[in-house]
């Protein structure tokens, strides 16, 4: 069973920087896999939005409001140890704040999936506040 557990979240100010990750288990990471795996975030009172996505190529897509200061990453020190997805926040804002989630899709037709992707698994989350 795929399990997917976040953590790194956490309160900065304005401007400073945190490193999410996110721990993936159930699954065997090969070079044959194909997957897409992401980070999506959800504001108080608002909707779920993507902020970023990878696939097993390595192809990466953002959404708009945090390019240039969001980046996605994998563990691809070794094949099995691909289990480990990373979202790198610098200079962030406010506007940041909400609870951060992983997810991932492990099947076919996953490759140069954007932010719009749909994914079969989610974690529980990691809280974000970024104070002013």
């Amino acid at each position: 069973q795929v399990q997917l557990v976040e953590s790194g979240g956490g309160s900065v100010q304005a401007g400073g920087s945190l490193r999410l990750s996110c721990a993936v288990s159930g699954y065997t990471f090969s070079r044959y896999s194909e997957y897409c795996m992401g980070w999506f975030r959800q504001a108080p009172g608002k909707e779920r939005e993507a902020v970023a996505v990878i696939d097993s190529d390595g192809y990466t897509s953002y959404a708009d409001s945090v390019k240039g200061r969001i980046t996605i990453s994998q563990d691809s020190s070794q094949d099995n140890a691909k289990n480990t997805l990373y979202l790198q926040m610098n200079s962030l804002r406010p506007e940041d704040t909400g609870m951060y989630y992983c997810a991932a899709a492990f099947r076919w037709n996953t490759r140069r999936c954007g932010i719009y992707f749909s994914m079969d698994y989610w974690g529980k989350g990691t809280l974000v506040t970024i104070s002013s």
